[in-house]
């Protein structure tokens, strides 16, 4: 560490932010579900490994032109997450919380298995959806990451505006506050719960399709989900600027920690996670709410 230039400690800081941005828009999607059902979603690092490999169908092996094939790996995974609300999880209304725990938990172990019979265990490469690199005095950067970063700013506007001035989006929230209030109201609450899953799962299908050009496309990919979890946790699990805040935290962190240990490469984020949640358990920016659950009636 102590040889670090300048030019170098900028390099590692732009590579952590665009790694604390891609963990931020999985740690949205667990985030969204956890505020809306009190459920946490295991599989979410499975859904981002989706998008990720339907980005590579899509693209490349069946040649649709890039935006095409980017939207509608997107489309695809908010379909899947859907989908698997309505037809899976809605099923386990009422059940303890470990059957949920242990039921995506096994989903994202199916997912990898299916992913690995239909495309295979070897890595491939998603084309860059902006190639070649920038040079600012010596500090070299690329387009990927700018993207990610960029990427990941602009969507957490956009989630805020959303949750702020869209019916839907106010919806959501009064959904995620008090399920029974908001059944009692009138509002749709097995569609917008369904839609919750579907927004969480576009997410991560989003993270890993700007993972793909920066890191390879394997079934493997999807434990780095487990460093969102760290983040939302550092943050705050029912906050999503407080898990926004503790993915950039981990993602700023981690080149610096693994430079300085390398032999510990790849434990920075839990490192950090551990020091947080002994200083303040309930995360950097926490907003715990007591609520009541709709019963799906």
């Amino acid at each position: 560490m102590t040889g670090l230039s300048f030019a170098d400690v900028m390099q590692l800081a732009i590579i952590g932010l665009a790694q604390g941005s891609l963990y931020s828009l999985i740690a949205i999607g667990l985030v969204l579900i956890y505020k809306a059902t009190e459920q946490i979603n295991f599989a979410q690092s499975e859904f981002m490994m989706l998008g990720a490999f339907f980005g590579f169908q899509f693209i490349v092996l069946w040649g649709m032109p890039f935006w095409l094939g980017f939207l509608l790996a997107i489309a695809v995974l908010g379909g899947i997450g859907y989908t698997y609300d309505a037809l899976v999880i809605r099923r386990m209304t009422g059940q303890p919380v470990f059957v949920v725990f242990i039921l995506t938990l096994a989903t994202g172990i199916v997912l990898r298995a299916l992913a690995g019979m239909f495309w295979g265990f070897d890595s491939f490469s998603l084309p860059s959806m902006m190639p070649g690199t920038i040079d600012l005095s010596g500090v070299i950067i690329g387009w990927d990451h700018v993207i990610a970063i960029l990427a990941a700013a602009l969507l957490s506007l956009a989630l805020f505006l959303f949750f702020r001035f869209s019916r839907v989006g106010i919806a959501m929230q009064a959904l995620s506050l008090n399920q029974l209030a908001a059944f009692y109201m009138g509002m749709p609450v097995k569609r917008l719960t369904s839609s919750i899953w579907a927004l969480a799962a576009m997410f991560g299908a989003l993270a890993g399709l700007l993972l793909g050009p920066i890191a390879l496309v394997s079934t493997q990919m999807g434990f780095i989900g487990f460093k969102a979890f760290a983040g939302a946790i550092v943050g705050g699990f029912g906050s999503i600027p407080g898990a926004v805040l503790g993915c950039l935290l981990i993602g700023v962190a981690e080149p610096f920690f693994d430079t300085a240990f390398p032999t510990l490469k790849g434990v920075g984020a839990y490192v950090i996670m551990f020091a947080v949640l002994l200083i303040r358990p309930q995360g950097l920016l926490s907003q715990m709410h007591a609520k009541k659950v709709e019963p799906h009636a």
